[in-house]
């Protein structure tokens, strides 16, 4: 299973970027985290959002790429990351949310 997560600035972009993802490919969004970002209030948007889908490598590569071009439309976007291959400890982190509500079935 592949893990794609895309950072953005701002709750309503995650959301857009989200289901921009979720409508690209075949992939399930398994977690939208939120953290400040290094500059904290006084950053043009004080919220960095992170997205985060599984699937194939192949549907994760196609979601990012449409939800980095939503967030680029917007002049939101920060970074991205597919990992092709995640571990099992790697899936775990994943699927953690900054709300501390774990979405990790055991």
């Amino acid at each position: 299973m592949a893990l794609g997560m895309i950072e953005v600035f701002g709750f309503a972009t995650s959301i857009v970027v989200a289901d921009a993802m979720a409508k690209a490919a075949d992939v399930k969004v398994v977690a939208i985290d939120k953290n400040k970002p290094a500059a904290g209030d006084s950053a043009r948007v004080p919220l960095v959002m992170a997205i985060k889908v599984e699937g194939s490598a192949a549907a994760v590569e196609a979601a990012v790429a449409a939800g980095k071009a939503e967030a680029e439309k917007r002049e939101l976007y920060i970074t991205h990351k597919v990992i092709a291959r995640q571990s099992e400890d790697i899936e775990w982190f994943a699927h953690l949310s900054a709300l501390g509500k774990d979405k990790l079935k055991k």
